[in-house]
């Protein structure tokens, strides 16, 4: 394991870099929607009962800049459940409340390889969850939330939701009353996880609360904004609130990079290049640091459980936009300014 005390002391240095003008980022958002809409690939969810009723047709895209610009296509205002994507915010919420080395230690930060609900994973290591992104290190991250009861600890992450989406989020009661009858598979990982010594309080009321956050409801445009709130070193880019500090972005920031799609993660940040986090439900959330975050929302799901056209809008975004955090070109350079003096020949 690296060992961060060996650079911890050493001043950060923040490198961004910013996008085209506002009408050039609309025309780009509203191209890409176009460009997608008409794609029939994926199945919807439906081990979710509620969630195979969607709409499969449905479709929107959101761009905000941590300047606050706010650009919205398609179905961008339609609402939906968070589900998986409420992962990432709570965990930066359990950053800022307990610290980077004490969450990272019952958390942990490795991606697994292996699925989102898996129980194995948790057995082949010990009882740790390994990652925040997987259900088992969502569930014991939840527990990490402040509060005496479960009804304070739901509070405190709706509050700290609604915060980084800049407006009120509330409770879709159908969807939960529907992941609830069917979340079992929760439940065992939660009492695994309290047998191990990884969950302090009932493992079935932080189930509960992590069923409730799963549940509220969003939009592809809520989506972008708490994005780009981690995008904008902790402040949301509408209504000029600080939600968390910036070193709480960089460190989630870093965990969804590497696990935010599950077993697929690599895949995206080869070909895309961004933090990203997806959920059952069809959305997807991307993060361009310094300059924004995309969002997408489309109920067709690869095998993953991942919204395939959001996949693919925000994969044009990231190569339109420029997006891609590995991406670079050579600098240029004045000739006169980089070329060494010759050295001066010796006379024989």
């Amino acid at each position: 394991m690296l060992d961060p005390a060996a650079w911890r002391d050493v001043p950060q240095e923040v490198s961004t870099g910013s996008l085209p003008g506002w009408d050039r980022v609309e025309e780009i958002v509203r191209n890409a929607h176009s460009r997608y809409r008409g794609e029939r690939g994926g199945t919807v969810a439906d081990y979710i009962p509620v969630l195979a009723e969607v709409d499969p047709e449905l479709f929107g895209l959101a761009v905000i800049e941590v300047g606050g610009g706010l650009h919205d296509a398609g179905d961008a205002l339609h609402p939906f459940s968070i589900q998986s994507i409420s992962k990432m915010f709570v965990y930066a919420l359990a950053i800022q409340e307990h610290g980077h080395e004490r969450v990272r230690e019952i958390v942990g930060v490795n991606n697994t390889g292996l699925a989102f609900n898996s129980v194995m994973a948790v057995e082949l290591n010990d009882g740790h969850p390994m990652n925040p992104m997987v259900n088992a290190g969502a569930i014991a991250t939840t527990a990490l939330m402040p509060g005496a009861t479960a009804v304070e600890q739901w509070e405190r992450v709706r509050e700290g939701l609604s915060a980084f989406a800049g407006r009120p989020l509330s409770l879709d009661g159908v969807v939960y009353a529907s992941e609830a009858q069917t979340n079992d598979r929760n439940r065992a990982l939660g009492r695994l996880l309290r047998s191990y010594g990884r969950l302090s309080g009932d493992p079935d009321e932080v189930v509960d609360v992590y069923t409730r956050q799963c549940a509220l409801s969003v939009t592809a445009h809520d989506l972008a904004v708490m994005g780009a709130t981690l995008a904008d070193g902790g402040v949301n880019p509408v209504t000029g609130e600080r939600v968390v500090s910036e070193e709480v972005c960089r460190d989630t920031l870093a965990v969804v990079a590497s696990t935010g799609l599950y077993e697929r993660s690599g895949d995206w940040l080869f070909e895309i290049g961004l933090p990203a986090k997806s959920g059952v439900a069809g959305g997807i959330v991307a993060v361009a640091p310094g300059k924004g975050a995309v969002a997408g929302f489309s109920p067709r799901l690869d095998e993953a459980g991942n919204s395939i056209r959001s996949q693919m809008a925000i994969g044009y975004l990231s190569r339109v936009l420029g997006l891609n955090l590995f991406a670079s070109a050579p600098a240029r350079r004045e000739a006169s300014a980089t070329a060494p003096s010759p050295a001066p020949q010796e006379q024989s």
